[in-house]
């Protein structure tokens, strides 16, 4: 099995340094840097100055908590390593992109098994999206890869949880909680705070996650008479504080530092004010559009906390004076953020809507199919569609579209290798039936 993820992760490789390879010279022969400009400038322009020790600000008058500071980091780093060339960021992400079809596999090989861990990684490897966005100046690839490690560690923390229709729990479950998984637990809270670093749209997973960790345990707290409930809601409340202590500490010098600049503890950014009313206003289409921001000019009267804080009060507003159109916005933004084929125009020409749609609408069906056979196995379920679920809600309120679907795309895959394995050993014992029910027609 070693040998084979080791040939998938070389075509996963090589797929994106090639992608990485037109992409760049694609760009070269037009004269521009980005092939979607606006995210990927602000992103560059933070990289370069962190490279340079210079302030963490964009425009004028300066927005300093606009973005999360982890893919400028990574562009940073990209910049001390091989100078300010965006061809050694693509590279780079092409290595994170590997990285990212990797963790699909371990993931995979712990929720199901090796081998559906390997046809994960596979299609990761092979994916239209995936390969076609590692080199983009955006953060999504990054985001990928830190999102699957917390994954990754929230499986070991789960590694307990009884099925739902589980009969026994003593099988599952001990009261012994060793050091390793208190280890585990903090682990969690301190990948998802890395991951935050990158989106910050994972922050809820920590506490929902502890939610649920909790409603397991009381749910196997039926099946077991060898460990009173007390005990293990008491161990499993303690793994739950660890989670939230280990992001609070990682999310920690992000916070102090916004505290530095703005007078506010903020853990994540002041944009999303800006972002969510970039959902819900008059002239919202579920796409994104921010030239309401300039018109406004809210900056030239107001902090930045203020700025934030009175668009979140724009948006809230809109959406109970108008919950109709609220609620068609969401539907629209979902629709397109599970659009089949891609939403921009530089991304419509028909071969390319075809190759995203030929391989995007079967491997959705493996995973609908799988995740309905699994439909008691909260464990997979929630780490494989759970973030499918979680960023579809919140992007059915801010703005929906493609690219934000991609982390999730990630580990869903893995009900689709398990979905495309049970359907092939479902089709061969059909085919092994026919062959005897003919061979016993003919004698």
């Amino acid at each position: 099995m070693k040998q084979k993820i080791f040939w998938v992760l070389l075509i996963a490789l090589g797929l994106r340094i090639g992608a990485a390879l037109s992409v760049h010279t694609y760009l070269e022969a037009a004269g521009r840097d980005f092939l979607i400009k606006g995210d990927a400038a602000g992103y560059w322009e933070l990289g370069q100055k962190l490279a340079a020790g210079e302030e963490f600000s964009l425009y004028t008058p300066p927005r300093r908590v606009m973005r999360m500071p982890g893919y400028p980091l990574f562009l940073a780093a990209s910049v001390k390593l091989g100078g300010k060339h965006l061809l050694s960021v693509r590279l780079l992400q092409a290595c994170v992109g590997t990285a990212a079809c990797w963790f699909v596999y371990l993931l995979g090989a712990m929720l199901v098994n090796e081998q559906t861990g390997l046809l994960a990684a596979f299609l990761a490897a092979v994916s239209p999206t995936f390969v076609g966005f590692t080199p983009l100046i955006l953060s999504e690839t990054l985001f990928a890869a830190t999102l699957l490690v917390s994954l990754i560690l929230m499986a070991k923390l789960a590694a307990r949880w009884p099925l739902i229709d589980a009969t026994t729990w003593d099988r599952q479950c001990t009261s012994d909680v060793p050091d390793r998984q208190l280890l585990v637990a903090f682990g969690v809270g301190v990948a998802i705070g890395f991951a935050c670093y990158v989106r910050p749209s994972w922050l809820l997973t920590a506490p929902l996650f502890c939610l649920i960790h909790l409603s397991m345990t009381w749910h196997g707290r039926k099946h077991t008479a060898t460990v009173r409930t007390g005990v293990m809601m008491a161990t499993k409340a303690l793994e739950c504080v660890l989670v939230i202590a280990g992001l609070a500490a990682t999310l920690a010098p992000w916070t102090i530092r916004n505290f530095q600049v703005t007078g506010h503890a903020i853990p994540t950014t002041l944009w999303v004010g800006p972002s969510l009313y970039d959902g819900l206003h008059p002239k919202a289409t579920g796409d994104s559009d921010m030239e309401f921001f300039e018109e406004d000019n809210l900056l030239a009267t107001m902090t930045e906390y203020e700025m934030d804080r009175e668009y979140r009060r724009r948006a809230w507003q809109f959406a109970e004076q108008n919950p109709g159109r609220a609620v068609e916005l969401g539907l629209i933004k979902i629709g397109r953020l599970w659009k089949p084929w891609p939403n921009a125009e530089q991304f419509r020409q028909w071969w390319l809507c075809l190759i995203v749609a030929a391989f995007f609408l079967p491997t959705v069906g493996l995973a609908f199919f799988e995740a309905v056979r699994r439909r008691f196995d909260v464990r997979c379920l929630l780490l494989t569609a759970g973030p499918v679920i979680y960023f579809t809600v919140i992007h059915s309120v801010f703005v929906g579209s493609i690219r934000y679907r991609l982390p999730a795309e990630y580990p869903l895959l893995i009900l689709s290798a398990a979905g495309a394995i049970a359907a092939r050993d479902w089709f061969r014992r059909r085919s092994a039936n026919l062959l005897v029910s003919c061979s016993g027609g003919d004698s």
